[in-house]
């Protein structure tokens, strides 16, 4: 993936989430919605729309690396401005 300079908004996130949800695991489709309500950093918006971006385009090996990191961000990381 390509580095990108824009933020993404937490609206652009769910967007491209609703667009590629189809594709996405059950779990992760599951647990999205957390991510979003613990208010992650711009950072964080701004890797996960990266990780969503052309998902459904991606080989499986890639998949399962953009899986793996998907979950880390929505169970993991701290995802809070504070």
């Amino acid at each position: 993936m390509g580095e990108c300079n824009l933020d993404h908004s937490v609206e652009d996130v769910q967007q491209k989430f609703n667009s590629q949800s189809q594709w996405l695991p059950e779990d992760i489709r599951s647990l999205f919605h957390e991510f979003l309500v613990r208010n992650p950093s711009q950072t964080t918006l701004n890797e996960m729309f990266h990780l969503l971006k052309k998902y459904d385009l991606v080989d499986e090996q890639e998949r399962k690396e953009r899986d793996r990191k998907i979950k880390w961000l929505i169970l993991n990381k701290e995802n809070t401005n504070n």
